[in-house]
């Protein structure tokens, strides 16, 4: 009994031996697992710690590439974009004008010339001309020589104008026809542009688009000399070509190419024959300057008429503009409403009453004699091509004087085209 008592407490020492290894086995297993389960979390925290600043830094270089992508975009656009227009300055000799107006049209083309593209056209091969012209990135240089002698229609006339012709039918058929651009901007290498330049050409684009009865588009007013403007807001339409600096659709061009004169252009488009009852719109306030005192026309007019006009710094927001009023179907009624307006003067001493008149004022005039000594006396332009008198719209020319208040020569059939009772 003794022995068998003997082995069962060595049993139980044997027993308590094998639990006490087995807890510390498990003690020890636990001690490190919880060491692997400490290094486990932490390293899972450096890692979400690093994939935070990861993501982060994704964002960021996303949100590089988005902007990044929208440049590249925008210059996509810009250059799949169709033109509004080419803009083409006619140059033959004078390199120093030339530089003036490149760099008059580029501080307003430069981001907007996808829209724009501007070339140079040179008449001849003065080496100055050509080297400016090629000085700069920015524009294409086209070439117009003709070594054929030319022959005048009448002595003593300047061959310059012939020439100048030539050059003009030539250029636009290059920008029609080769380079295939729906609509020309023409400038002259002796202008400036103003700050709304380019706005207006592409809102009048659409008036040119619309309407069939618009001839062209151009940015002169033959009157516009700071005493005879104010609103740079207000546009016009007219019977006259006014030129220097004017727009052109290619529908039109194919009409004029075949039978475009010999010289003297502008004039030949001021013929009722050619430009067949069509008007041009044409601004108050110039949206182009002509500083060039020398060159073909010898500085005729310069100091009177060219000299003093007023060169628009009103930066006019075009896109906001209702234009619609200039429409055929429509001017007519807008205009005459603002003729019948005005209070008619009678008499002698024209000017005079017209300045102590408050509003708009409407003198008659009996014909192109009367018209012009009317118009001397207030010191507007006189001419007249093919019985029209130079901004003219069904015989009417306006003109503000002195201050915002408008006066109208009106001629003797004018109130009747207008629909206006005589009073």
């Amino acid at each position: 009994m003794a022995k068998v008592f003997c082995d069962f407490r060595f049993l139980l020492l044997v027993a308590a031996g094998v639990f006490i290894y087995i807890q510390m086995r498990l003690f020890a297993t636990q001690s490190e697992y919880a060491d692997r389960l400490a290094a486990a979390i932490e390293a899972e925290n450096h890692c979400t710690s690093q994939m935070r600043s990861l993501i982060d830094q994704i964002s960021l270089q996303q949100g590089r590439i988005v902007a990044l992508e929208g440049k590249d975009l925008q210059r996509l656009i810009d250059k799949v974009q169709v033109p509004v227009a080419a803009v083409v300055i006619m140059a033959c000799n004078r390199a120093d004008y030339l530089e003036r107006t490149i760099n008059s049209v580029l501080k307003y083309q430069r981001l907007i010339s996808s829209r724009y593209p501007l070339f140079v056209s040179q008449d001849g091969s003065n080496p100055d001309v050509k080297s400016k012209a090629l000085s700069y990135d920015q524009l294409s240089y086209m070439q117009h020589l003709d070594f054929e002698p030319v022959q005048t229609e009448r002595p003593g006339e300047l061959i310059a104008y012939y020439k100048i012709a030539s050059h003009y039918k030539w250029a636009l058929d290059q920008l029609f026809y080769k380079h295939n651009f729906s609509r020309v901007i023409i400038l002259e290498d002796d202008m400036e542009i103003a700050p709304d330049f380019f706005d207006y050409f592409e809102a009048a684009a659409d008036l040119l688009d619309k309407d069939k009865s618009i001839m062209a588009v151009s940015s002169w007013n033959d009157n516009g000399q700071k005493q005879f403007v104010h609103d740079p807001y207000e546009l016009y339409r007219s019977d006259f070509f006014p030129g220097l600096g004017w727009m052109l659709a290619r529908s039109t061009w194919d009409e004029l190419s075949p039978k475009w004169p010999k010289a003297y252009w502008d004039d030949w488009l001021r013929l009722k024959e050619n430009h067949k009852g069509r008007q041009f719109i044409r601004p108050e306030v110039c949206r182009t300057y002509n500083f060039g005192e020398h060159g073909s026309s010898l500085g005729q007019f310069f100091k009177q008429y060219l000299e003093p006009i007023k060169l628009n710094d009103v930066k006019v927001d075009w896109k906001k503009m209702d234009l619609s009023y200039l429409l055929e179907d429509k001017y007519t009624m807008h205009f005459a409403n603002i003729v019948k307006k005005a209070t008619p003067i009678y008499g002698a001493d024209m000017v005079l009453k017209a300045y102590n008149i408050d509003g708009d004022v409407r003198i008659k005039y009996k014909d192109q004699l009367d018209f012009e000594n009317i118009a001397r006396q207030f010191g507007i332009f006189q001419e007249w091509k093919d019985g029209v008198p130079r901004t003219a719209y069904k015989g009417v020319v306006v003109f503000r004087y002195q201050t915002s208040r408008r006066i109208f020569l009106v001629g003797p059939e004018s109130l009747k085209l207008l629909q206006i009772e005589e009073s």
